[in-house]
């Protein structure tokens, strides 16, 4: 019997190897005879880095790079087991985590280190680039990540604009001379799971900008710095972003990747599945076992779990979900692809409780799901009897 197991991070708790690996212990607890195949998934924010390195064998280096505030801060890139596709994720360097509540203010902040992650990449030997753009603590459509790759963003009199989102009032024109040579020709994928555009009321701005701190009147400049931006990029680098779905995410950094880089947007977990080469992974499986920390009736909105059940439902492979919460709405998944969902808990505990044995619940729970799946194909219609 060969069972997939392709888990999203419990977030705050396991990141999505090591569920994996609590799940490859349970299955081995039922006998030696069962192959556990461990493909850890993401969907694009947090953990896909070490999700896509763990499934294709990479590794994952370290390199000094400037945080949203320009302070000097460590952060990580993966080279993938191909040895030529970097993953990146901007919260690494850009990230809303790196600041303390006070520090908060799109205004000011820049996604510089996002490229420097990208030129160290390329110093790697990238040729191809996967960015996860989750958790951004900026609202500069990546003008900070283009300054740090060669690009020039000038005001009306021929001067570098400061970095931020406010600075964009001023910018006049985008001087692309001096650009990083090697992007020609690279292949950058965007994860990127949200429709919004760069600016207006569904803008970057408007709809994530108060979480990063900006004020009412805040959000309104901002939003006239992206305008601002999107038009120039369309004069200067001849592409129009600010019709594309998905270029209002992280800050507009998604439109941003657009212009600057000549990036594609695509589905986070799509993404990840496809470079986890997860169709080849489920020929010959008899069970799939995905899951989250938390399964709610927002994960069917293109989260992990979902997305990996879509694919095994495309060989009509049975899935069951294994969650260390089970919130309002959950049964919401039973309909998109998922046959059975679990939590991790089996009697009264707290939330720390759980958290600290979270890897020995998860190979506990899956031993018990493997074992009823089992026992499950052993039943079949009764045996027809004589008649009398």
């Amino acid at each position: 019997m060969k069972v997939v197991l392709a888990p999203n991070a419990y977030k705050e708790c396991l990141s999505s190897p090591q569920v994996a690996a609590a799940m490859a212990r349970g299955v081995r607890a039922v006998g030696a005879h069962l192959e556990a195949v461990e493909v850890p998934v993401a969907d694009g924010g947090d953990g896909t880095l070490e999700a896509l390195v763990a499934a294709t064998g990479g590794a994952v280096f370290s390199v000094s790079v400037e945080d949203p505030l320009g302070r000097p801060i460590i952060a990580r890139f993966g080279m993938l087991g191909d040895g030529v596709t970097a993953v990146i994720e901007m919260a690494e360097a850009s990230g809303l985590r790196l600041l303390s509540p006070g520090e908060r203010n799109p205004l000011i902040t820049s996604p510089y280190g996002t490229g420097q992650l990208i030129r160290a990449a390329l110093d790697r030997g990238a040729e191809r680039i996967i960015a996860g753009i989750g958790g951004s603590a900026t609202n500069d459509g990546g003008a900070g990540m283009a300054e740090a790759l060669g690009y020039r963003l000038l005001d009306r009199y021929g001067r570098p604009l400061p970095r931020g989102g406010r600075a964009l009032l001023e910018l006049a024109r985008i001087d692309s001379s001096e650009v990083d040579p090697r992007l020609e020709g690279v292949l950058v994928r965007v994860a990127c799971d949200v429709t919004n555009r760069m600016f207006g009321p569904e803008g970057a701005a408007a709809v994530f900008g108060p979480q990063k701190g900006a004020t009412p009147e805040m959000v309104e400049i901002l939003d006239r710095g992206l305008a601002r931006l999107a038009q120039v990029m369309e004069e200067d680098l001849k592409i129009r972003v600010s019709d594309i779905p998905g270029s209002g995410a992280a800050g507009g950094l998604g439109g941003g990747m657009c212009g600057f880089l000549g990036a594609v947007l695509d589905k986070g977990i799509d993404l990840v599945l496809e470079h986890a080469r997860m169709r080849e992974r489920l020929v010959g499986a008899d069970l799939v076992i995905t899951g989250e920390g938390a399964l709610d009736g927002q994960t069917v909105y293109g989260k992990a779990p979902v997305g990996v059940a879509r694919m095994a439902k495309e060989t009509g492979l049975p899935v069951v979900a294994i969650a260390g919460r089970l919130r309002e709405g959950y049964q919401a998944l039973l309909s998109h692809g998922i046959d059975a969902v679990f939590a991790i808990g089996h009697g009264p505990a707290d939330v720390e409780y759980f958290m600290l044995h979270a890897e020995e619940l998860i190979a506990e729970k899956t031993e018990q799901v493997v074992r009823l799946f089992l026992a499950g194909g052993r039943v079949g219609p009764a045996t027809p009897q004589p008649a009398p």
